[in-house]
């Protein structure tokens, strides 16, 4: 396999965010947002992102990363509470001139700026009202979406509304594992529910105030499959996978909520309210898959209504990352078959995928084998599925330096450049060398 065998109009990308990357959490005018909170507080032992990779003095030197290694589009996020510090109301001028500096210089040097509109950092002003489990919301999203777009829609085109809503919902409003640490079903389902009527209305106002915009969103999925052959399994397989993969998906192709999965998600009728239902779907020009590691699921009492829970993949004598998730790389095949199926889908761009390990540090340099090894089969799975007819476009590498990665910290390392979080040095890795050299021959 080679970059060559790939269509020419095939993106090649990599993708970072505004909390993992920019620092500058307190600088020129930002508010604070609920992942400085939630990093912040004293029994929070795995740092912050305070000042991440420093992207904010950094983004040329990232940037001009970037066209060295042959990758034609870049995808970032704009941090809500550095644009508008309260969530809404007064805008911040420094932070809306960052993001033009960032903009203005991808296109100087010939890199696509991709605009992913909100990547998990709510402003904590918004949070203080109750976040996303506050109705009110659509209105602060609509005033932040009609400004950026309006602001920064003529230098781009390629725009995505929310980055993995199962993420940041159910990591953050139900497990309480990320900011803003809320858990149960009471705060799950109203904020699962607002993120979906976000998604579409933020995509109707990229529609109205961007002109020839292609409009995106992203979804986090995992492949599952049963712990064995025993119905009770298979039945917690169907749940999960109708949680983690079909949840936000289905009521943005006008499909509704995956109901006939399990019963209860029927609770979510008490937040509906009379209109949503149109207002759910909206038409996007492609959807954003996100993959990274496979689930095995059985049959659990616990959690109640999913019935459902994983195998921990270290107990399974397979190969992980440094974050203990089964890696299988065939995984994203089956994923871009699975959301293939769906007629409402239109183009496909597999928006984040990668890996994280310890580096592999020989004689001064990070070998980074097992990361070459990765790519390698995901990019041959990739072809494959274009080979099969599923509208694969383009291909976004998680991420393009070593960030802050959320709860869990520095440690998880998923860069093809290594960062060094005491001086902000940057060394390329030896997948990042292997990545050009593909590249390179696509020419």
């Amino acid at each position: 396999m080679k970059s060559k065998h790939f269509p020419k109009s095939f993106k090649w990308g990599v993708t970072i965010s505004s909390y993992q990357n920019e620092g500058a959490y307190n600088t020129h005018g930002k508010g604070p947002s609920i992942w400085d909170t939630f990093t912040n507080r004293k029994s929070f032992k795995k740092g912050n992102g305070n000042t991440a990779t420093d992207f904010y003095s950094n983004y040329k030197t990232d940037l001009d990363h970037v066209k060295a290694l042959h990758l034609d589009s870049f995808r970032f996020s704009l941090s809500w509470s550095r644009i508008f510090p309260e969530g809404v109301g007064e805008v911040n001028p420094e932070g809306v001139a960052f993001y033009h500096d960032v903009i203005d210089y991808a296109l100087k040097i010939g890199i696509e700026p991709w605009v992913t509109l909100y990547h998990w950092d709510l402003p904590q002003a918004l949070q203080d009202q109750g976040g996303w489990t506050n109705r009110d919301i659509l209105g602060w999203f609509e005033a932040y979406v009609n400004f950026c777009t309006k602001e920064y829609g003529l230098k781009v085109k390629t725009w995505i509304i929310l980055n993995e809503p199962m993420s940041f919902i159910g990591l953050g409003y139900f497990m309480g594992m990320h900011a803003p640490e809320k858990k149960r079903l009471k705060n799950f389902l109203p904020a699962a529910h607002h993120a979906t009527l976000c998604q579409s209305l933020g995509g109707r106002l990229v529609r109205k105030n961007v002109e020839n915009a292609i409009i995106g969103t992203t979804f986090s999925c995992s492949y599952v499959r049963p712990l064995n052959r025993r119905v009770i399994h298979k039945k917690a397989a169907v749940r999960i996978d109708a949680l983690l993969n079909r949840f936000f998906i289905e009521p943005a192709l006008g499909m509704g909520y995956p109901i006939d999965a399990f019963a209860g998600l029927d609770f979510m009728s008490k937040y509906i309210k009379p209109g949503d239902e149109d207002l759910m779907p909206f038409d996007f020009d492609f959807i954003g898959v996100q993959y990274y590691f496979k689930i095995v699921a059985k049959f659990s009492l616990l959690p109640p209504i999913l019935f459902a829970t994983e195998v921990p993949a270290e107990k399974r004598n397979v190969k992980i990352n440094a974050m203990n998730l089964e890696i299988y790389p065939k995984g994203l095949y089956k994923m871009l078959e699975q959301f293939n199926t769906y007629s409402g889908v239109k183009d496909i761009y597999i928006t984040e995928s990668g890996v994280c390990f310890e580096d592999d540090i020989e004689d001064g340099k990070i070998q980074d084998k097992n990361r070459i090894n990765y790519f390698k089969k995901t990019f041959k799975y990739t072809l494959k599925a274009i080979e099969n007819k599923i509208p694969v476009k383009g291909y976004f590498i998680w991420t393009l330096v070593d960030n802050f990665e959320w709860a869990e910290g520095t440690k998880p390392r998923f860069g093809i450049i290594h960062t060094d979080f005491n001086t902000q040095k940057r060394t390329i890795k030896k997948s990042g060398l292997w990545l050009k050299s593909f590249l390179s021959k696509r020419k």
